[in-house]
């Protein structure tokens, strides 16, 4: 089995603290970018890449083509569930408000109620594709590249449509490569 990169996962850290710096000086990070027609439509279906539907389709391919392998899907939906969870539950503890928001880049703090605007911290989309990457990877090496093409793009994209912070997405890539090394683990495989 391979291991998760210690030290890639410390350096997503230290770059998600190093933005959050630069955010709070008030570096301009934000783009205010406006997609129309196909460019948009595409965006949105790469940015989804990691949500419930497409880790179910990746898990009904795997059911479907590769019966060797049907033993990857439960930690597979564990590893996106883990990152999922793990990401709802920092968002309503820290309570960041999203970019181009009244009080953009405030921790508010704890909140027990769903309040979008203030649930930046950290990109669950970002943690979920790159949970879902991380355990596909695993299970289906050659195709590593390609799917973490798909993580990128969709961590990227969180961004560039302002959604995020440049903290949030970093913050969620680690999150995300944590939260499925300590599924993989915990699963044995």
């Amino acid at each position: 089995m391979h291991e998760m990169n210690l030290v890639l996962l410390i350096g997503l850290l230290g770059a998600c603290g190093m933005l959050m710096v630069l955010e709070r000086l008030g570096v301009p990070t934000t783009l205010q970018l406006s997609f129309k027609g196909d460019v948009k439509r595409e965006t949105q279906w790469l940015a989804q890449y990691g949500q419930a539907v497409a880790t179910l389709a990746a898990a009904a391919l795997i059911f479907q083509l590769d019966p060797s392998r049907r033993h990857a899907i439960i930690p597979l939906i564990a590893a996106v569930s883990a990152a999922s969870v793990s990401a709802f539950v920092i968002k309503r503890l820290v309570g960041r408000v999203r970019p181009n928001r009244e009080h953009a880049g405030r921790f508010l703090g704890p909140s027990l109620t769903h309040a979008n605007h203030r649930e930046s911290f950290p990109s669950s989309h970002s943690a979920c594709a790159v949970a879902l990457t991380v355990a596909l990877a695993h299970f289906y090496p050659a195709a590593a590249f390609t799917f973490w093409t798909l993580a990128l793009i969709t961590a990227v994209l969180r961004y560039v449509l302002d959604a995020h912070w440049p903290s949030d997405v970093v913050g969620g890539i680690a999150l995300g490569y944590a939260a499925a090394w300590a599924v993989l683990k915990a699963f044995g495989v």
